[in-house]
């Protein structure tokens, strides 16, 4: 069985990042915006980030699900960051969605891979009825890697 790993992945000075597994004998998840799964690099620190929703820098939220999305992807970002990572260390995202149709795709699609490019990390979507605000329509939580303790 081939696993598929990302040359990227694999080549030199890239020992903390994830690993990229796509089984070639599996239905490829690139063209949606996920991988199959990730390998934490044997000695790497992993945090976990809360779901991040839609809100601005005031805790406003558009009704507009697409905003929605832009905004948590902006956020998740941020607290990447704060964390000393690139969106490249992400291993995990878990999404949640609203009242999720096949409709809300390609906003999530052209979401994940405008902020992680070929670097796209293993990925659940979750469709729920609500989240924890009534505006909120989106929301996503990240796992990501870190250097050595």
């Amino acid at each position: 069985m081939s696993m598929g790993v990302s040359q990227a992945a694999t080549a030199g000075g890239t020992a903390r990042k994830p690993i990229i597994v796509n089984p070639q004998n599996l239905y490829d998840p690139t063209p949606n915006g996920y991988s199959t799964a990730v390998i934490v690099p044997a000695g790497a620190r992993v945090a976990y980030i809360s779901g991040q929703g839609g809100q601005d820098a005031t805790g406003g939220l558009s009704p507009d699900f697409a905003v929605q999305v832009e905004q948590a992807y902006a956020n998740l970002r941020t607290a990447i960051e704060a964390l000393g990572a690139k969106p490249d260390r992400v291993a995990k995202l878990t999404v949640y969605v609203v009242d999720h149709d096949m409709s809300k795709l390609e906003v999530l699609t052209r979401n994940v891979k405008a902020m992680f490019g070929e670097a796209l990390p293993a990925q659940t979507l979750v469709p729920v009825p609500k989240l924890a605000i009534d505006p909120m329509l989106f929301e996503v939580e990240a796992v990501v890697v870190l250097d050595e303790g």
